[in-house]
């Protein structure tokens, strides 16, 4: 489990072999920092891919050839959808997102200033903002990343005795590695659940969730056997 008042940082969430990304993660302690760099990272790096695997799209769009894409489903630029990954029927995905190798976005799904690792899965009425999903995540359906405090304020990230002001007005979640996320759940913004971690459905998160727990509510969270 994670010392009292630890926030993790990128090392401790995510194995950055499994992301297009892992450039962008290099550069940052911890991965809310590098949020607003997603939007043009995408620019500069969809310059870059090779054209026989990717199709240019306009706008910034990058899609991988072997990708499938529901005719109904919208793609706002810029954005990166990485090879085998499937965007299903009615997915809305606003821009600025990066949507890894064989990872799903589901009908109804929402998505915006984000990065989806790869094999991740939000197959549900789901929405994602301001947020990072490490490798093999799963959010169940309508599981949702709340990114703006009620009173508007700047989130902060807590964890017991410590506390760092992000500065930021949006800010969703990050989820580590291999997490599991139960349906009709909501992480409030600024929540941090480490990896291989699983979250009770029904579930109000907010704060840090250590590693390989499970979490069945605020008072009630428990190291994985």
């Amino acid at each position: 489990m994670m010392n009292e008042g630890f926030i993790p940082t990128v090392g401790d969430l995510y194995d950055c072999s499994h992301t297009i990304a892992a450039n962008l993660f290099n550069q940052r302690a911890f991965p809310w920092e590098l949020l607003d760099s997603i939007k043009d990272f995408i620019i500069e790096l969809g310059k870059k891919l090779d054209p026989n695997l990717y199709e240019d799209r306009g706008d910034g769009i990058f899609v991988a050839k072997d990708a499938k894409i529901a005719p109904t489903a919208y793609i706002g630029g810029p954005c990166i959808i990485d090879s085998g990954a499937e965007i299903r029927h009615c997915a809305y995905i606003r821009g600025s997102a990066i949507i890894g190798k064989n990872a799903v976005v589901g009908n109804s799904c929402e998505l915006k200033n984000c990065i989806l690792f790869d094999g991740v899965q939000v197959p549900h009425f789901n929405y994602v903002g301001d947020s990072i999903l490490g490798y093999k995540s799963h959010m169940g359906a309508g599981a949702v990343t709340s990114n703006v405090k009620s009173d508007k304020t700047p989130v902060a990230v807590k964890c017991s005795g410590t506390v760092i002001d992000t500065g930021r007005k949006k800010f969703g979640a990050m989820l580590g590695d291999n997490v599991e996320v139960g349906c009709n759940s909501v992480l409030c913004p600024g929540t941090i659940v480490g990896k291989n971690s699983n979250i009770y459905p029904l579930s109000r998160v907010r704060g840090v969730v250590p590693p390989d727990s499970i979490y069945k509510d605020s008072d009630n969270i428990v190291k994985k056997h």
